[in-house]
């Protein structure tokens, strides 16, 4: 298989601190490759060194086949996690500018449209929503009709309607059959976009593989969740994993029936109980113990 970009033992470091430890991956062309974690996991960094912001320790990261050079920098798009604009400049007069660095040039009244940027384009970038930023960032990022899109936590602080319209945004790109790497802690998010993503945790990854198939090899049973709080010595004596979660108890189970028989058996109060299929968070919860962090 032919891959866009290839990764190889990564290290990168900081005083007291394995950031990247020996990261590895391949990415198809023409996929949305998802890098998820809790703040700290090592994705962020993981991706400026892709990108070329730091310098790797160690590592080889191949573009093409090849070392990554100036076709590298022409043909890709990165949208960082945080980005200051000029100040005093028109939503249009940013994307021109930004637009202009480059040899190869998306269409522009697609990127407009696309964006939905047609009603803000004469505005003052400084008093736009953060909604409306994003998707300027989407856009700038996009100026290069890109081969391959770095999208780093696009979502974070968005409200739902704002969120939803990046994803949109995201499904148009992957139609067009751009390679995107996403990075997010967002596990509706991943869900949604990704055809394969790597779960990082203390600078490793430590599962990787299609969404689906993650949950299918980790997480057959379901999620029982209560909003009371139960007594920790009766929950031990279930044969399942639980978590505190936000002040309600997250019990993971293979044999749902008996774990319902033994609460009602012992009259633990099931009002408000979901039970539900396990997603990407349980998974992420089953295999390092801790809740993802925002």
């Amino acid at each position: 298989m032919d891959y866009i970009l290839e990764v190889n033992n990564l290290y990168k470091g900081f005083p007291g601190v394995k950031a990247v430890d020996g990261v590895s991956f391949s990415i198809p062309y023409g996929i949305c490759f998802g890098l998820l974690g809790p703040n700290g996991a090592g994705k962020t960094t993981t991706i400026e060194v892709i990108e070329g912001i730091q310098k790797p320790d160690e590592g080889i990261i191949l573009y093409k086949g090849k070392n990554r050079d100036h076709r590298f920098k022409q043909e890709v798009g990165i949208q960082l996690q945080a980005t200051e604009l000029q100040q005093y400049l028109t939503v249009k007069e940013i994307l021109l500018s930004f637009r202009n660095l480059y040899a190869k040039r998306a269409d522009l009244n697609d990127l407009i449209a696309m964006c939905y940027l047609d009603e803000i384009l004469n505005r003052d970038n400084r008093k736009i929503s953060g909604g409306q930023k994003q998707r300027l960032l989407l856009a700038i990022a996009l100026a290069n009709d890109p081969e391959l899109l770095f999208l780093d936590e696009p979502t974070t602080g968005l409200d739902p309607q704002a969120r939803r319209h990046v994803w949109d945004i995201v499904q148009t790109v992957k139609m067009k059959g751009k390679t995107i790497i996403l990075t997010t802690h967002y596990m509706e998010e991943a869900q949604n976009l990704c055809d394969v993503v790597a779960i990082m945790d203390q600078g490793k990854i430590i599962a990787m593989d299609s969404p689906i198939n993650l949950l299918n090899q980790y997480c057959s049973g379901v999620t029982i969740t209560l909003p009371s709080v139960i007594d920790v010595d009766m929950l031990n004596s279930i044969e399942c994993n639980w978590y505190m979660v936000n002040n309600t108890i997250e019990i993971q189970t293979e044999k749902p029936h008996d774990c319902l028989r033994v609460l009602i058996d012992k009259n633990i109060d099931i009002t408000g109980m979901v039970v539900r299929s396990q997603n990407l968070e349980d998974l992420f919860l089953k295999l390092t113990g801790t809740q993802l962090r925002a």
